[in-house]
């Protein structure tokens, strides 16, 4: 098979192209035939060994999500057979190769019509989005969202998922294509995120009031005046960030407001099945819709990790094996 590999940390030059044997899987496996594997920002740190003691030891193959056919399973997997279309939420090989080994409870059932590069846009951008809305927010319906970077994999995903919950979205995105994605995509305010009124625009969107809940992508340029954008007991959930931030607590204490950190690594496996549970649902419904950006072939992954950390995204990237 082909896979990527990466055999030092660094820029995106370093993920490698290669031929390897076909992986077999042992008891409770599952080896996943990729037809579509998602590109994440998170791929970009392992790449570079930005995750210090976190860092995944060399060589491997990158790549968490990805979609495609049931090859073969473990003598133990019962519920699964070869054919069966899927998609992962995690994967023990990696996902950036034509074969992939998963744990069983990180293999789903990808609903039709649902495409293979659909499948792998799920589980980072939505799982995320699903984590921070519900369990880190406990947002409710008819509450305001407010939603940095929402024509990104994690702001489309939480965009889809506060409106299929009743909620009120204002998101944030920088092109005008961008914000008429969002606007597509269920927000009912879209607002340019480098306008120097932009935080007035929200309040003004809010009669005044603020946002119940801020779901942040890059809380080191933004933390310090989300505080002053939250309603009375307001929550700001912190999904990404590239550095430190000042701000003043006394913007927390006066609305009652919290911050909440999150990593989608730390969820507990019995969480992790009840957010897939509710994804399957919503792409039965029809409620989410992974937006694809572009759909590449393997061996442009270097292009790939340098295109989805531009400024500007619109969706997706995802790799065709």
């Amino acid at each position: 098979m082909k896979r990527i590999r990466v055999h030092e940390f660094g820029g995106p030059d370093v993920l490698k192209l290669e031929q390897a044997e076909d992986p077999r899987c042992g008891p409770g496996e599952v080896v996943v035939r990729v037809r579509a594997a998602g590109v994440n920002p998170f791929d970009t740190y392992m790449r570079s060994g930005a995750y210090g003691a976190r860092n995944p030891p060399l060589p491997f193959t990158p790549g968490s999500d990805a979609a495609g056919l049931v090859d073969s399973v473990g003598p133990d997997v019962h519920d699964l057979r070869a054919g069966d279309r899927v998609y992962t939420s995690a994967t023990i090989t990696g996902a950036y190769a034509e074969l992939a080994v998963c744990k069983r409870p990180r293999v789903h059932a990808l609903p039709s019509p649902s495409s293979f590069a659909a499948g792998a846009a799920l589980h980072v951008p939505y799982a995320t989005a699903h984590r921070a809305l519900f369990h880190k927010a406990q947002a409710l319906p008819g509450e305001t969202v407010l939603v940095h970077g929402a024509s990104g994999g994690v702001g489309i995903a939480a965009v889809q998922l506060a409106r299929a919950a009743g909620m009120t979205i204002i998101g944030k995105a920088g092109s005008p294509e961008g914000r008429s994605l969002v606007r597509a995509e269920g927000a009912h305010v879209a607002i340019r995120h480098d306008s120097p009124d932009y935080r007035r625009e929200i309040l003004d969107a809010t009669s005044g009031r603020g946002a119940d809940v801020v779901l942040e992508m890059l809380a080191n340029v933004n933390l310090g005046h989300d505080l002053g954008l939250l309603a009375r007991n307001g929550r700001v959930i912190v999904i990404g960030s590239r550095g430190r931030v000042e701000l003043d607590p006394r913007d927390a204490m006066t609305r009652d407001a919290s911050i909440t950190g999150m990593l989608l690594w730390n969820t507990p496996e019995p969480e992790i099945a009840g957010i897939h549970a509710a994804l399957r649902a919503g792409l039965e419904a029809g409620t989410l819709r992974p937006v694809i950006r572009a759909e590449m072939p393997l061996a442009s992954a270097p292009e790939a990790h340098q295109r989805v950390m531009e400024p500007g995204a619109l969706g997706k990237i995802v790799l065709v094996p």
